[in-house]
């Protein structure tokens, strides 16, 4: 990497840090304290309560990214983390589920995924470019180690509301971090015409990454509806859960290295659809533990699996994402990429806590297995984009 390079990847990993840890910090401990809220009994209200951040996302990473390519990528990126901020301080003052919820939704509006992934994308070269997202996948992935360890003994100290604050102070931090850390940002290339949104949503190889990224995060969210609840079940009290998740996310990060050289060798590919199958085993797995009394090695060993598998599919599909779409419309694509993302986060909580209440955790890790499955299946005709090397351009792949 360049100095430049090394910068714009640090500094926009720190930026996702700091908003996805004021985001973890919540998951760890949101399904069981906001049952003490009013209306928090129900196990449907409260998935949705967890999701919502998810749809009123999705409904906005489309605009935001276009208004990226327009306006430039740094002022959408700070305009989104105030209104992050002013969510998270909504949530902190709620006195019941519903403002909660409330709160979740504006959290959610400040959508700023895509605008900071195509502005990574546009401060480093394609042979680079996956180094670069795993930087921002590692930072995301520490930050939930992080929110594992201290989520608990936060919760006990300031409560959830407190939490909320917490959240919204980190996001101010993140808007100060785009003004002065961020490097300068090219000059955005609007996309001429009408068809530069129908362009993208008719390339083959984006429709692939972009089915599989809303089914990786929706079983990813529905997965936290109920694996709480069964590591206390396997006797693991809930401020002990990070001596699952810590050990599980930094073996993970072990194996990412390996990544970067299959990709350099032209086996992504592979890489990419075994991890796929891994969290579909996972999902097998946890179906066989819910359907009898949970134990606490077995989970421990499905957890280290199912963030390997996640943080290697973390740091290559963006990459790939990014690379396959035209620079003019990069901002265009990953707003749609980031769009069926956050519309997994919706619907993974809420149907996540559905299935829960209706027909028991076996059900809910059934339909993920079934969901990655159907994924590895749409993925396996893919064809990864070429790398350039040496400053020579990219070979793109139409699918």
């Amino acid at each position: 990497m360049t100095p430049l390079e090394r910068r714009a990847s640090a500094t926009l990993a720190s930026i996702f840090a700091l908003r996805m840890l004021g985001l973890f910090l919540i998951l760890p401990v949101f399904a069981l304290e906001a049952r003490k809220y009013p209306g928090g009994e129900d196990p449907a209200l409260l998935g949705l309560a967890m999701g919502i951040y998810g749809l009123t996302q999705g409904f906005l990473q489309l605009p935001f990214g276009m208004a990226s390519d327009r306006f430039g990528r740094k002022r959408v990126i700070a305009l989104g983390l105030v209104i992050f901020a002013l969510g998270s301080f909504w949530a902190a003052g709620a006195t019941d589920l519903t403002g909660l919820l409330l709160g979740r939704s504006l959290q959610g509006a400040g959508a700023v995924s895509a605008a900071v992934t195509a502005l990574l994308a546009d401060l480093t070269r394609d042979e680079v470019r996956t180094k670069a997202m795993a930087m921002v996948g590692a930072s995301i992935g520490l930050m939930f180690a992080l929110s594992l360890v201290v989520a608990p003994v936060l919760t006990a100290a300031i409560g959830l509301s407190g939490l909320f604050g917490l959240t919204g102070v980190l996001a101010l931090l993140g808007m100060a971090m785009v003004v002065w850390g961020v490097p300068a940002a090219p000059t955005p290339v609007a996309a001429k015409g009408r068809g530069s949104l129908k362009a993208v949503l008719r390339h083959v190889g984006l429709l692939r990454l972009n089915f599989g990224v809303f089914l990786l995060h929706a079983v990813q969210l529905a997965m936290w509806v109920a694996v709480p609840a069964m590591l206390v079940q396997a006797g693991l009290p809930k401020a002990d859960h990070w001596h699952v998740y810590l050990p599980a996310v930094l073996g993970s990060f072990v194996l990412m290295g390996g990544v970067f050289a299959m990709e350099r060798r032209g086996h992504l590919k592979k890489v990419f659809l075994s991890a796929i199958a891994l969290i579909a085993l996972v999902q097998l797995g946890l179906l066989l533990q819910s359907s009898a009394s949970a134990r606490l090695w077995p989970m421990a060993a499905l957890m280290f699996v199912f963030f390997t598998g996640f943080n290697v599919l973390e740091a290559t599909q963006p990459s790939m994402a990014s690379r396959l779409a035209p620079a003019e419309v990069r901002g265009t694509a990953m707003g749609v990429y980031n769009t069926l993302q956050s519309l997994g986060f919706f619907v993974g909580g809420w149907l996540g806590g559905w299935l829960v209440k209706s027909f028991g955790s076996p059900a809910l890790f059934l339909c993920c297995a079934t969901a990655m499955l159907a994924w590895l299946l749409v993925a396996l005709p893919m064809q990864t984009p070429s790398v350039a090397v040496s400053g020579r351009a990219p070979v793109q792949a139409a699918s």
